[in-house]
């Protein structure tokens, strides 16, 4: 966890949000974050909303973290947060707000918001938006500490009951939070039952709203680019 860096770079965030941007529009900067064994080119069409409605590259992070040929390798400890804590630091330093939004998909989800809460963020986050994540568990990861074989389902991972998923219950991850789900989510409802304790898994603690789609696991990410960009703006 990089704490002098947070510090450091929040302070900064006041100084910028007075000054603001004379080249762009003062908007909350955006940090995307893809899913298992994705890649940022994954949030190409909400990048491509956002851009069309007036952010610049600039204004837009998309960081990419794990391992892209062992899915189940990746978790929420060590290497996969780096790039991720990364990006939210570097997007409240250099944002005009003081505040970014923050929209993740699938594990980027829950690994967003792991970092949010271990680095104290929370007051710079202005809209969280979770995509089709995990924040209850898995089924397919089976029950801490039983079954649980891969580092994506143990300590650090997604099996229902982990102490990750236990960290993240009821601390909503900004002052905003939606969640964007389905009940044919190839993932979350991958042993069709969607729901962890009667919840879906994919609801965000605090939201302020839920929408549901649909569509595939992945649909939801590419198919809702723009509800995507309503929910921050």
């Amino acid at each position: 966890m990089r704490t002098m860096k947070t510090f450091a770079a929040i302070a900064l965030a006041g100084a910028l949000a007075l000054a603001g941007s004379a080249s762009a529009a003062c908007v909350d900067n955006v940090v995307l974050v893809h899913g298992n064994a994705g890649s940022p080119s994954d949030f190409d069409n909400t990048y491509n909303t956002l851009v069309a409605r007036g952010y610049t590259a600039a204004q837009i992070f998309r960081p990419n973290w794990g391992s892209k040929v062992c899915p189940a390798c990746n978790d929420h400890n060590g290497s996969e947060e780096t790039p991720v804590e990364d990006a939210l630091i570097d997007a409240i330093a250099s944002s005009c707000t003081g505040r970014i939004d923050v929209i993740g998909h699938s594990m980027g989800v829950t690994l967003a918001a792991r970092q949010i809460a271990r680095d104290g963020l929370k007051p710079y986050v202005d809209a969280f938006v979770g995509i089709a994540g995990a924040y209850r568990g898995l089924w397919s990861c089976g029950t801490y500490p039983w079954n649980v074989y891969t580092s994506t389902c143990g300590y650090y991972g997604l099996s229902v009951g982990s102490p990750l998923v236990n960290s993240l219950a009821g601390k909503k991850p900004g002052a905003r939070a939606y969640s964007i789900k389905s009940y044919t989510d190839q993932i979350v409802c991958s042993t069709g039952v969607c729901t962890v304790g009667g919840v879906h898994s994919s609801t965000v603690p605090g939201e302020n709203a839920s929408y549901t789609f649909a569509t595939g696991h992945f649909g939801l990410l590419t198919g809702t680019a723009t509800t995507q960009a309503n929910l921050i703006q």
